[in-house]
């Protein structure tokens, strides 16, 4: 199999073919690998050897008693693929209730999730207490006490954002018992009244661990596997718990985070809406980091209402993120997204070799339908050296400050260093597919004036690749697909969503990505929103319906 580092960077090998950048064949043979359908056969573990299946589900055993499977059935109609306004309109009626809603979540993820011939490994923990909080919840809306869309809505969050009640693993066994108080964004989302339903898996350390394993693999959580095409299409990562889950309808959302094609890579792949806003626009802190330059948390979601309604909930200014934005700067994400019924008057480049792509040419078709004016432009050469430098020096210092900060007090490793020797006690178990990116991690290092230039010469290029075409066309956003420009997009630190447009004739989803300048999200979302209106490009997995 043919996994490397630049799994996590398909965006950028992609988006450098055929412009005489400095890429190897083996690099850009990686970036075929992940748009098309891939042979999985040497998959070297499947099932955790790190969860204890009977013991995740012993809390729930007295509460989901009497929840049968004609209860769940009966649910159905009014749960699956719906969004969170249909879902406060049937509580509302009475027709639902929150801890009917979290139920039936529960039962889907022990139907589907682990050790049964659909098994999905998209989910690594659970809130013991959740049927408990979702009573209530019932309890706070008799009492008017429904604050925001989100209240009461279950969701789950990539195990590598900290919350309280469950580990937060990152996938990895050095950090099993990293037990936490919540992250900035959990507080966020719990002032708002969400309910917090567990943890997703993910490619461990957010895929900068291994270099030679598949996506979604993580030691805690095992392999995740796609439920458009099981154990044959990629699910992309690093948040392929995340968009697995949202896809097979585990949860009503979940949050992902992304350093460089981490939310939008297994958002296309899993045929849900996936959003990187605005590095600072989220906080960071409380989630274990690949790099303070570029990561963000961002929200995965079966549609773009959804999107805007948990970013809403999560947004907030967080002193103790360095790039957090200004709490006085104003948000209206979910309530003006449906305002404009056409595009009238927007101007989008399409990037001309994308044009080939059946999906994409139709998409742009339906965007002409609402009035999008699409100018072809070609892609700008430039390139983006030393980009593995750059993760790699900022987790180098980035871990360590996590570890110290935000995590259990009784956790054994500080360093990457100390995390690589703690993987040697247990190779086989631990790191199946090795450690590589973390020892490159380890030998790698810098001055600060030989970081900065790193990292000023990315943001420069990365903002000449956008912003030349944006000046000379006069253009409000780029559409790309999956996440073909993502690395482009995360150096430039410009947001970007997908949204699913349709499937290959293979089966194998694909989406739509929509990306624009930095503090755009009111408009990332209205975009998008409106060519799902017209589009409807989402289908469920048929196996888990």
């Amino acid at each position: 199999m043919r996994f490397s580092i630049f799994f996590l960077l398909p965006f950028f090998i992609f988006s450098c073919k055929n412009q005489n950048s400095k890429v190897s064949s083996t690099e850009t043979s990686i970036v075929e690998d992940t748009i098309g359908v891939k042979d999985f056969r040497e998959f070297k573990v499947l099932d955790s050897k790190y969860i204890n299946n009977s013991k995740i589900w012993k809390p729930f055993e007295e509460g989901l008693e009497n929840f049968t499977e004609v209860v769940y059935n009966n649910l159905k109609p009014l749960i699956l693929e719906a969004d969170i306004p249909t879902l406060q309109k049937h509580i509302s009626s009475g027709k639902l209730s929150y801890e009917l809603l979290t139920k039936f979540y529960l039962y889907r993820i022990r139907k589907f999730d682990r050790e049964n011939e659909l098994s999905l490994n998209s989910v690594i923990s659970l809130n013991p207490n959740v049927i408990a909080e979702s009573k209530q919840k019932d309890i706070d809306l008799r009492n008017r006490m429904l604050k925001h869309p989100v209240f009461g809505m279950p969701i789950l969050l990539k195990d590598n954002i900290n919350t309280s009640g469950m580990p937060t693993t990152a996938g990895a066994v050095a950090l099993q018992n990293n037990k936490t108080e919540d992250a900035f964004i959990v507080k966020q989302l719990k002032n708002q009244g969400a309910l917090i339903l567990g943890k997703a898996n993910l490619s461990e350390w957010a895929y900068f661990f291994c270099g030679d394993c598949p996506s979604g693999y993580s030691a805690i959580g095992g392999q995740t596997l796609n439920p458009y095409g099981r154990r044959v299409l990629d699910t992309g990562g690093s948040s392929s718990g995340s968009g697995v889950a949202v896809a097979a309808n585990f949860c009503v959302a979940a949050v992902g985070s992304e350093t460089s094609g981490s939310i939008l890579s297994p958002s296309s792949q899993n045929s849900v809406v996936g959003l990187k806003p605005t590095i600072g626009l989220l906080s960071r802190s409380g989630i274990v980091p690949i790099s303070s330059t570029l990561d963000t948390p961002g929200p995965m979601t079966k549609n773009v209402t959804d999107n805007a309604i948990l970013l809403d909930a999560m947004f907030g200014f967080d002193e103790k993120d360095s790039k957090s934005i200004n709490k006085k700067w104003k948000n209206n994400f979910y309530s003006d997204i449906s305002s404009n019924d056409n595009l009238r008057g927007k101007r989008f480049g399409a990037f001309k070799r994308l044009l080939e792509d059946s999906l994409y040419a139709q998409a742009i078709s339906d965007l002409k339908s609402k009035d999008a004016i699409i100018i072809e432009v070609k892609e700008e050469k430039v390139d983006l050296p030393n980009f593995l430098r750059l993760l790699n020096l900022d987790m180098k210092t980035d871990l360590p400050k996590y570890l110290s900060n935000f995590a259990d007090n009784e956790i054994e490793v500080n360093s990457v260093k100390d995390v690589v020797n703690f993987n040697k006690k247990d190779s086989i178990h631990i790191m199946p597919y090795g450690q590589k990116l973390f020892e490159g991690i380890v030998a790698d290092s810098a001055t600060n004036g030989e970081f900065q230039n790193i990292k000023n010469t990315l943001k420069t290029n990365g903002r000449i690749f956008y912003d030349k075409p944006m000046k000379k066309h006069n253009l409000d956003g780029f559409l790309s697909i999956n996440n073909y420009h993502a690395g482009f997009a995360a150096v430039a630190e410009y947001p970007a969503i997908t949204v699913p447009m349709g499937y290959t004739e293979k089966g194998a989803p694909k989406g739509l990505t929509f990306i624009s300048k930095p503090l755009s999200e009111n408009d990332l979302l209205s975009w998008p929103y409106l060519y799902e209106q017209v589009s409807k490009r989402r289908k469920a997995p048929k196996n888990y319906n």
